[in-house]
């Protein structure tokens, strides 16, 4: 499948398909990040305050086939095997600390100067400050693969590189 990384602000069908996708509609979307060659929004970035409050993880997976593929690995148990590969690892734990770093200096170039205001007025800032990816406050935990490759097709992760090897050995994964 073909995708497209450059950020598009969504026309009206994106984002009915985008809260088709969700089940709901989408809080605080700003921009298709990826989609497919037909258009179909496969990331979302959203705003870092919602509702008047933080809201730390900044890109969503939404593809469907993407998002299944993802559910089948965590169910899986991927979660854990990849983290204790981590834990393991002292160079895959300063690669996650450094994609965090990432993370959250790209987040913060998304910061409008009232939401950034508003953050700063009402003491705040430290909800993005301190977490990175999919909001995750341990630079070394992944908690979600949902989240992590999310940004990753954004711009490359570390553990989007491993989510990428086990997609495409994929003989654990039933056919989308």
């Amino acid at each position: 499948m073909a995708l497209s990384n450059t950020e598009i602000t969504p026309t009206v069908a994106q984002r009915e398909r985008v809260a088709t996708l969700l089940g709901r509609e989408p809080r605080g979307l700003r921009a298709i990040a990826v989609a497919d060659a037909t258009g179909e929004p496969i990331v979302i970035r959203v705003a870092s305050v919602v509702d008047e409050t933080p809201f730390p993880t900044l890109y969503w997976l939404v593809g469907r086939d993407l998002s299944l593929q993802i559910d089948r690995l965590e169910a899986a148990g991927w979660i854990a095997r990849l983290q204790a590969r981590v834990s393991q690892s002292e160079s895959l734990q300063q690669s996650m600390r450094a994609d965090h770093e990432q993370h959250k200096i790209a987040r913060d170039s998304f910061l409008t100067a009232d939401e950034a205001q508003f953050l700063a007025e009402r003491g705040m800032r430290a909800a993005l400050d301190q977490r990175g990816i999919g909001g995750i406050g341990e630079g070394d935990r992944i908690r979600c693969l949902h989240t992590w490759y999310a940004a990753h097709l954004v711009r490359p992760n570390t553990i989007g590189k491993l989510v990428d090897q086990l997609l495409a050995d994929g003989e654990y994964l039933a056919p989308v």
